[in-house]
């Protein structure tokens, strides 16, 4: 899969909010592209992680 292929994949995940799969998407497009779009979208679901599920972060 291309770097666009894989943000796209990740932003079907976080529509669902699906968030695991989709940071994993968009880490994978991060790697093949470190200027994809999929950077914003990662740190977009990392900061709704850490307001809403701060568990997820410190068990």
């Amino acid at each position: 899969m291309t770097a666009q292929e894989y943000y796209e994949k990740g932003n079907e995940f976080r529509q669902k909010q699906m968030w695991h799969e989709a940071l994993n998407h968009y880490m994978a497009a991060i790697e093949l592209d470190p200027d994809s779009p999929a950077v914003q979208a990662k740190e977009m679901v990392e900061n709704i992680l850490n307001y809403y599920c701060k568990e997820m972060y410190n068990p």
